[in-house]
């Protein structure tokens, strides 16, 4: 697992909202709570308003002033119907600051500082300093709840803590229950999480009223496991964990595309990268994965999907899960319940959703 990361400048944070939020106010409600916009990751931003002639003329609104404090590398969200009707940007920084910012003109409606960030001498190699809150966070609009997850420290450095918060969307305060501290509560069959080595990059997931959060390795480093974590939104204490390779000695099968949790409205999917030390044998690397709520994986072939050269992959590092799954149905198809994958190893595999076929070709 390894990725160049780039980061949002400022300037271009403000431009990208600016051009937002000047599409979305022309047009009705349209709220944008996660990555890519839906479940699927496709990735679609439909609206009637932004023809062909409407783009050509975008320019950034100069009255629009989004300026904030630490680098932006989780998407800005936008939602509609906040304090006093207003439209709000929502941002998340590497400084653990999160903004909800007026998408008309920039200015701050509110404003959450999570805690410290941790600075990178404090973690295993990470790519840049400090880390704060780098997945993309979602909102439940139900319950008007922005989820995220912080790398805080409360001493400075010497303790590093994974925590998985819930804020109000429309006062950043946080909801009662929360935060769930990630490394004194997760644990599957022996493995346990260590915060400290943990980097947590793909983007949040909601699935019934289960929030999922991925974790991977900060470069390769260190003794990490890829984990799928669970918490029920209304229940923060009933948390659930997954983690690949957990044979002994093994480690790595890390989730880290920023696309993170997929979704066809009932499970969970992931894809994860490659793993170290597994004698050969797959240990959850290399793999697009289905989930039960929870999450709970199966282990049944119909329930994963690695290919054949899943081994090779591992050897070279060419991770099956640089890029989270694409959710795509066609009616007219058989199968017509796909996923697309696609990895470093420079190739796009097309898959049956249904039936996922364990270590085999597409």
């Amino acid at each position: 697992m390894y990725s160049r990361t780039r980061f949002y400048s400022l300037v271009i944070f403000a431009w990208c909202v600016a051009v937002l939020s000047a599409i979305h106010t022309t047009n009705a409600q349209v709220n944008v709570t996660q990555f890519h916009n839906h479940d699927s990751r496709d990735g679609l931003y439909v609206d009637s308003a932004f023809t062909h002639s409407a783009a050509a003329n975008l320019a950034r609104d100069l009255n629009f002033d989004g300026t904030i404090s630490g680098s932006v590398y989780a998407q800005p969200l936008y939602i509609e119907g906040g304090p006093g009707g207003k439209a709000m940007v929502i941002a998340a920084t590497e400084s653990n600051n999160v903004y909800a910012l007026d998408a008309v003109d920039g200015s701050v409606i509110w404003q959450r500082n999570v805690g410290p960030p941790v600075s990178a001498g404090d973690l295993c190699n990470p790519k840049f300093d400090p880390v704060g809150i780098t997945g993309t966070p979602v909102v439940d609009l139900a319950s008007r709840a922005l989820f995220l997850n912080a790398v805080t420290t409360p001493d400075g450095g010497q303790t590093v803590k994974h925590l998985i918060l819930s804020l109000n969307v429309d006062t950043g305060d946080i909801n009662p229950g929360w935060p769930v501290d990630v490394g004194t509560t997760v644990s599957y069959n022996g493995i346990t999480f260590t915060p400290e080595i943990q980097q947590q990059r793909p983007a949040l997931g909601i699935v019934g009223n289960i929030l999922y959060v991925g974790y991977g390795s900060m470069r390769d480093s260190c003794t990490y496991h890829g984990w799928l974590v669970g918490v029920p939104i209304d229940n923060p204490a009933g948390v659930t964990a997954w983690a690949a390779a957990i044979a002994p000695g093994a480690h790595g099968g890390a989730i880290w595309g920023v696309g993170g949790i997929a979704s066809d409205g009932n499970n969970p999917f992931v894809a994860t990268g490659n793993t170290i030390q597994t004698g050969g044998s797959w240990d959850g690397g290399e793999a697009v994965v289905r989930f039960q709520p929870g999450p709970i994986f199966s282990g049944n072939p119909s329930d994963y999907w690695a290919p054949t050269n899943w081994l090779d992959l591992d050897t070279i590092d060419a991770d099956l899960g640089a890029s989270g799954p694409l959710l795509v149905d066609m009616p007219a198809a058989t199968p017509s319940h796909l996923i697309v994958a696609m990895g470093k190893g420079g190739k796009a595999y097309l898959i049956d959703r249904d039936n996922l076929g364990g270590i085999a070709a597409p």
